[in-house]
């Protein structure tokens, strides 16, 4: 999980959508699997497969990187919102005790969360 600048809800209008294609394109240069993936206005969540070879460290540092750059190229306005696109910080856990089902349901079921909240008030 990691978020943009100031968690900042700038993951929307199509900035989303082109999010998720730019990672799922960069994970197949990193040789990472995608196993879930969802992206909040103002947060990703991403379950992967990574190689320790590779490490989750360096994975995630380059998948914030390659995104920052071409997102910020192709929407301008991100570059004057923010001096930044991610914050430095992530927060990566294992799923070693959870069943991999439940982990994906949970991620899947974050847009669906958010709006029953943002009805809520």
């Amino acid at each position: 999980v990691w978020c943009p600048k100031y968690r900042r809800k700038v993951l929307t209008n199509g900035v989303d959508v082109r999010l998720k294609e730019l990672l799922t394109e960069y994970a197949a240069n990193l040789s990472v699997d995608i196993l879930e993936m969802e992206i909040m206005p103002d947060h990703v969540h991403m379950l992967l497969e990574v190689d320790p070879q590779l490490g989750i460290h360096k994975a995630v540092k380059s998948f914030k990187g390659y995104t920052s750059r071409i997102l910020r190229q192709e929407f301008p306005y991100l570059k004057t919102k923010m001096p930044t696109l991610w914050t430095n910080s992530y927060f990566v856990s294992t799923v070693g005790g959870a069943p991999l089902e439940t982990v994906k349901q949970y991620i899947e079921n974050q847009k669906t969360s958010q709006r029953q909240k943002d009805k809520m008030g």
